[in-house]
Formats: C-alpha cells, structure tokens, sequence
C-alpha cells in the first residue's frame, strides 16, 4: 500500500493529531534536521493532551526553528493512510503557513539545526507525505 495523503477543508477539531507548519523567511523556505537524521523536513508535530491545535502549531513552530516573532495562518486539513502508520488508519493534521520575522539565536530541542533556502530538499524525512503539502499549500496561494 502507498501513501495517500488527502486535503480537506475542514475536520472535527478531536480529530486533529498533528500541525504541520510550512514556513518562510524572506520568501524563502525554513526546513529543520533533526539531530539523529541526515535529511531535511518541515517543522511540526503530535499535539498534546488539552492543547488546542493552533497553540501546537506554535509550539512546534518555536521548538523546531527557534521562531519569536512570526505570523500563521491555517492552510487546510491533511490526512495519512499509510500501511505502516497507525495500523494503517487514517490519521489527521491540520497544515498551517507562517512568516517568520525573527528567531532566537540557538535552538533549544531535537533539531540540530534549520536551513534556510529557495530549493526543496533533495532528500526528505517524509518523503511520500511532506511534499505533497507543499505542492498542495502552493496549489492554494501559499
């Protein structure tokens, strides 16, 4: 079974797991690596009990890149089907856009490090999931 990944207006808000931050500066892209991993990805991650989504997306935001000053907005909600994942159920996140205008010097979690550039990655930590959302947050403006 392959990847699918769907795009949805909207989802019962209990059934978002995940935020999703496509990011900029300057009009170019922010990506993360990971301290463990050699590739690159978009920040984002589990939500926590009690929390609501968009304080997530924040949260991930600031961990994963070290953003203070930034403005975000929702693009759409995703979903996951894939064969190794949850049990292959479908999973949901809600895919967010951000401006960021300023980061603190040093990062303070997991990621080693954020790259800053125009380009894509050439190699992705989710490959068969994050590309599709960029593809489908361009698709909508983004």
């Amino acid at each position: 079974m392959n990847t699918i990944v769907n795009f949805y207006e909207k989802a019962e808000d209990k059934l978002l797991q995940f935020a999703v931050i496509i990011a900029k500066t300057g009009n170019k892209y922010v990506f993360c690596k990971h301290r463990s991993r050699s590739t690159l990805e978009v920040p984002g991650g589990h939500r926590e009990p009690g929390e609501g989504i968009l304080k997530t997306a924040k949260r991930e935001l600031y961990e994963e890149t070290g953003a203070v000053d930034f403005d975000i907005q929702p693009i759409c909600v995703y979903s996951v089907i894939a064969e190794g994942n949850y049990n292959g159920e479908e999973t949901f996140g809600m895919l967010y856009f951000a401006e960021i205008r300023a980061f603190e010097p040093e990062l303070h979690s997991e990621i080693e490090k954020i790259v800053i550039t125009e380009k894509m990655p050439a190699h992705w930590t989710y490959p068969e999931i994050q590309p599709k959302l960029m593809v489908e947050a361009e698709r909508r403006g983004f």
